[in-house]
C-alpha cells in the first residue's frame, strides 16, 4: 500500500518511465505476494536488485532454511503462481548499473573498482540463477571475511553475495563485520561505514536500501534510501533526473 500511495505521489507512468527498487521485495510488512507481483507485472518498467530477504525467500521455498519467527513469507509460498514468482525473483541481479548510476542493495567493497564490482555481480547472479539449490546448503555464513581474488567456489560465491546483500561495515583493511545492524555511530569499534572507507569507485553514485537505522543519506557518490518502512518511518523514492526525494509514512508493522 505504501508503495502505490508513493508511486502516486511522483507521478510514475509505467508506460513512460522506470522504476528501480534497491531489493527486499519481500518480508518487508505483510504484502510481500502483492508487492512481488505487482513489480513482476512491471516488466521492463521495473529493474530491481536482489536484497538479504529475497534470498531467505528462495532459501526458505527450497527448504534451505527455516523460516525465522516474525517473517511474512507465508502468502508467497502458498500462492497458486509461486514458482513463477519464485522463478523471476531468481532472475533478479545483484548490480544495476546505467550509466554513472549504481544500484545494490547493501552496498560496494571499497577495495572493488565499479568494473571488478560489475563483473563479480554477474559471476554470482549467474551462479544463483543456475546453481542455486548446490549453493544454498553454504550461501549463509560469516565466512570468508575479506576478499582474496583467488577464492574459489562456494566461499567466493558466499562472500560477493555478502558484500552486496548483507554489508554495513568494514575494518580498514577490508574485513567485513556482518555482525552489526544497529545506528552507525554504535558499530563495532575499529569499523566505518563503507562509504566512509577510500574507495575505487570512481564518479559513480551509488544507490542501495539495507541499512534502515542510517536513515535517508544523500551526498556525493551515495544515496542511502533506507528510511525504515516496516518500523513506522518513511518509504523513500528518489527521481534520478533532478533529485527530487519523495517519501510516505509507513504504518509500523514491528516494533522497533
Amino acid at each position: 500500500d505504501a508503495l502505490h500511495t508513493l508511486l502516486d505521489r511522483t507521478g510514475f507512468d509505467a508506460a513512460r518511465d522506470r522504476l528501480w527498487l534497491t531489493g527486499d521485495l519481500v518480508n518487508r510488512g505483510d504484502q510481500s505476494l502483492a508487492t512481488l507481483r505487482f513489480v513482476r507485472g512491471l516488466g521492463d518498467a521495473a529493474r530491481c536488485v536482489l536484497g538479504n530477504h529475497d534470498i531467505h525467500l528462495l532459501m526458505v521455498a527450497g527448504r534451505h532454511a527455516s523460516a525465522h519467527r516474525g517473517d511474512t513469507l507465508g502468502d508467497v509460498l502458498d500462492a497458486p503462481d509461486r514458482d513463477e514468482l519464485l522463478g523471476w525473483l531468481r532472475q533478479q541481479p545483484l548490480l544495476y548499473r546505467e550509466g554513472r548510476h549504481v544500484m545494490v542493495h547493501a552496498g560496494l567493497l571499497p577495495e572493488w573498482t565499479l568494473e571488478e564490482a560489475e563483473t563479480l555481480a554477474d559471476e554470482a547472479h549467474r551462479a544463483l540463477r543456475d546453481d542455486f539449490d548446490s549453493l544454498a546448503g553454504t550461501l549463509y555464513g560469516n565466512q570468508p571475511e575479506r576478499w582474496d581474488p583467488a577464492l574459489r567456489g562456494r566461499d567466493r560465491i558466499r562472500f560477493i553475495v555478502n558484500v552486496f546483500t548483507r554489508m554495513r561495515v568494514c575494518h580498514p583493511d577490508g574485513r567485513l563485520d556482518l555482525t552489526h545492524k544497529g545506528l552507525h555511530e554504535k558499530r563495532p569499534a575499529g569499523t566505518e561505514a563503507w562509504f566512509d572507507l577510500p574507495h575505487r569507485h570512481g564518479d559513480a553514485t551509488v544507490l542501495c536500501g539495507h541499512w534502515s537505522a542510517l536513515g535517508l543519506l544523500m551526498r556525493p557518490g551515495l544515496a542511502a534510501l533506507d528510511t525504515g518502512c516496516l518500523w513506522g518511518g518513511w518509504l523513500t523514492a528518489l527521481r534520478l533526473e533532478d533529485g527530487a526525494v519523495f517519501q510516505v509514512r509507513g504504518a509500523a508493522q514491528r516494533p522497533l
